[in-house]
């Protein structure tokens, strides 16, 4: 399948999700989406404040003298608890809103920078996390951690502004 035809399919499969019965549910409850939204936004600040906290020590900012292997593995937990919540209500929010997200640019530009975050994590994983490790508190971050760090803050604040503005674009 080229890459013409799944695009040409897609539209089509925006508002076939768009005009199920949940999604319906979703978009026409006074109480559902904003209970959602609500959801979505809290587990995003959670997101953005845990990954914000390991940045900013990967960075040299912050918890200078706290190792920084020991605040990723206090923290992460939360953040990926958080992610879950945050994924499950942002389907929900998409499939009720599928139709008219579809030619969004800012919504499009959020996927994009959510893909990025993603690929960031693993990039981090692989290079820098293993290098966590032996490093003793008050000590910098390896280049590779702290290039990771940057990046994340950055997409990461371009995933929020990006969320906000899907609003100013319907």
């Amino acid at each position: 399948m080229s890459v013409a035809s799944v695009a040409a399919v897609l539209p089509d499969l925006w508002q076939v999700v768009y005009d199920t019965s949940w999604a319906t549910a979703i978009r026409e409850s006074e109480i559902v989406f904003p209970v959602l939204e609500t959801i979505h936004v809290l587990t995003l600040a959670l997101i953005a404040g845990t990954i914000s906290i390991v940045d900013l020590r990967l960075l040299g900012l912050v918890l200078k003298d706290e190792p920084a292997a020991e605040i990723e593995r206090r923290i992460v937990p939360a953040t990926w608890a958080g992610f879950a919540v945050m994924v499950i209500t942002g389907a929900l929010l998409l499939g009720s809103e599928a139709a008219k997200l579809e030619h969004n640019p800012a919504f499009l530009i959020k996927l994009v920078l959510l893909v990025l975050a993603g690929s960031n994590v693993i990039f981090f994983q692989f290079f820098a996390h293993p290098k966590l490790a032996g490093l003793e508190p008050g000590r910098p971050a390896p280049p590779v951690a702290r290039i990771s760090a940057g990046l994340s803050l950055a997409i990461w604040a371009g995933v929020i502004a990006a969320g906000r503005a899907v609003a100013y674009y319907h």
